[in-house]
């Protein structure tokens, strides 16, 4: 179904990707107890702000701070920031919410989830949160620095579980993905293992790519929709073409893994990417972090935990499935993206639907 502003997600528009069933949201949220929250910053005065922030608690209640939980980190391409993550490896654990935002914002974010933290009992004598980036400068006056702590605390009250918001919302604002607007993307899958059947969902903020390497589920879409259809940004010398931008992917999962398997989990973002049409470029951060739900560890235990894994020989379905998350998700942050006018006046473009459409039709034919 299209929203009033004429947008709509990938499988609204009858296309369909992947072999796997998606959740009852199609979103991250179809892991049970993960939530997000989005705070969205759009005014032209006194400068010009089209920024944000995203949330995801990764347990209700935001109990993640006492109740860690397993993680694995990736980084297909390091240009970028992900905080964090040398002790998330060391000890396997994700022990904060996660904020995903501008790159010039990471600083006062961090400062936020300290603070939240420490004031919600969960920063017993310090903390490390985890907070991820992507260059919104292109049409945001990033040098304004609009995000203030209060918004991050805004985006964690207004956290919810079902549907989330997507395209031109919280740290997605001002983003762009292969030469068309772009922002936040979600979607899920669940996969029915000889252990049981767990969901896994993806939430990403895509910011990455060339038109010209551009597809959806195969077809050479940003070849069709050139240049001479729907403009480009006009750079003008702002971003490298071709050389910057990035991706952030949070997988979450109730499937029971253990850190080494959720960093096996984080790599495979790296397939759904590349099946959108995302290689890695030098200029490009592009950082994946995978959390279970699953398996609880207590921030202050004396005793030995009891957890739990799936066997390694179930993993391939999942592999599958997270690589059809990402590459959905993705997809769903495009379609839901509107076109955006922001700092100097510079336009982006959203992929046009109305194109999309018969050009996925013949494309099937």
């Amino acid at each position: 179904m299209r929203r009033a502003n004429g947008r709509a997600r990938l499988r609204d528009l009858g296309i369909t990707i992947g072999r796997w069933p998606t959740g009852p949201h199609n979103a991250i949220t179809d892991v049970a107890g993960v939530r997000v929250g989005h705070t969205t910053l759009i005014h032209d005065l006194p400068r010009i702000a089209r920024t944000g922030v995203t949330v995801i608690l990764p347990r209700t209640d935001t109990e993640i701070g006492n109740d860690h939980a397993f993680a694995g980190f990736h980084s297909f391409n390091g240009n970028g920031e992900m905080t964090g993550m040398h002790w998330l490896a060391e000890s396997g654990l994700l022990t904060s919410p996660i904020v995903i935002t501008s790159t010039h914002y990471v600083g006062i974010a961090h400062q936020a989830l300290v603070a939240y933290s420490a004031g919600h009992g969960f920063a017993h004598t310090w903390s490390l949160p985890v907070v991820a980036e992507t260059y919104d400068g292109f049409l945001n006056d990033a040098e304004a620095f609009h995000l203030k702590p209060e918004h991050v605390f805004e985006a964690i009250a207004a956290a919810t579980d079902g549907p989330v918001a997507e395209g031109n919302v919280g740290g997605g604002t001002g983003m762009i993905c292969h030469e068309f607007k772009g922002g936040i993307g979600t979607a899920s899958r669940v996969i029915a293992t000889p252990s049981g059947a767990f969901t896994f969902g993806a939430l990403v903020q895509t910011n990455y790519g060339d038109r010209d390497l551009f597809r959806v589920d195969g077809a050479p879409v940003g070849r069709v929709i050139d240049a001479k259809h729907t403009p480009v940004p006009d750079w003008d010398g702002a971003i490298p073409v071709g050389g910057g931008s990035s991706i952030i992917v949070i997988i979450a999962t109730d499937a029971p893994l253990l850190p080494v398997q959720c960093k096996r989990l984080a790599q495979r973002a790296t397939v759904g990417i590349a099946r959108v049409g995302g290689v890695g470029h030098n200029g490009s951060g592009d950082l994946f972090l995978a959390f279970t739900t699953a398996n609880h560890i207590a921030g202050n235990a004396t005793q030995p935990a009891q957890v739990s894994m799936l066997p390694n020989p179930q993993l391939n379905d999942v592999f599958e499935g997270v690589a059809e998350a990402v590459e959905e998700a993705i997809l769903n942050a495009l379609c839901m993206a509107e076109t955006t006018t922001g700092f100097h006046g510079r336009t982006v473009h959203a992929l046009p639907l109305d194109v999309l459409v018969p050009v996925m039709a013949r494309w099937r034919e």
